[in-house]
């Protein structure tokens, strides 16, 4: 045998072992949580610009409804709350972090709703552009949220399930033993309900 036979051999060998290694499910692990983790920034990104236009709201419903102090305190509490609970992506295998985090969004929306019921009894309010801006913007944001939720909820899934899987089942058992399952959103008990807000 030649050392140029050798070579070649040493080579198709090596040429096999990396294929093998790339279709053995080794980085499926990795690659799943990665993608779960951006899911949940596009969550925390959503939910921090609806934080962000609540002050404008806020303050352009204010200048319309004083005597509405009551709601407003509520929104301005509501978007405190939410905003100091935060999840990092080291936390999202603990099902009650998820849960805080998502009773405190849960109540920003429906002190969001209390205030935008506020516009009906307002009608120059109604018709003010900037009020009509903001609305628009957080109508987009709250489909924004539903959407990052959506895909984030998907990813979990795929991560849950290789984790469970096979080969996934075996690399967890093996060099990913510390990866747990990352909890998932859960419909809160007024989820059937459609939220009563006109304007």
């Amino acid at each position: 045998m030649t050392a140029s036979t050798s070579r070649i051999r040493a080579i198709l060998a090596a040429v096999v072992l990396g294929l093998a290694a790339s279709s053995c499910g080794y980085n499926t692990i990795p690659t799943v949580e990665e993608q779960a983790k951006a899911k949940w920034a596009d969550v925390q990104n959503n939910y921090q610009r609806r934080a962000d236009l609540i002050p404008n709201l806020v303050a352009t419903v204010q200048g319309y409804a004083k005597q509405e102090k009551d709601v407003l305190t509520a929104v301005v509490e509501a978007r405190a709350k939410a905003t100091q609970v935060k999840i990092d992506v080291s936390e999202l295998t603990d099902p009650e972090k998820l849960k805080q985090f998502q009773d405190a969004q849960n109540q920003l929306t429906g002190a969001l709703g209390r205030l935008l019921a506020v516009s009906e009894n307002y009608p120059d309010l109604k018709s003010n552009q900037n009020f009509l801006a903001l609305q628009s913007q957080l109508e987009g944001t709250e489909n924004r949220i539903a959407v990052a939720r959506r895909d984030y909820i998907e990813a979990v899934r795929v991560y849950n399930t290789t984790l469970k899987t096979f080969p996934g089942v075996l690399w967890a058992a093996t060099f990913f033993r510390s990866n747990k399952p990352m909890a998932e959103f859960t419909a809160n008990d007024n989820a059937q309900t459609p939220p009563q807000v006109k304007f």
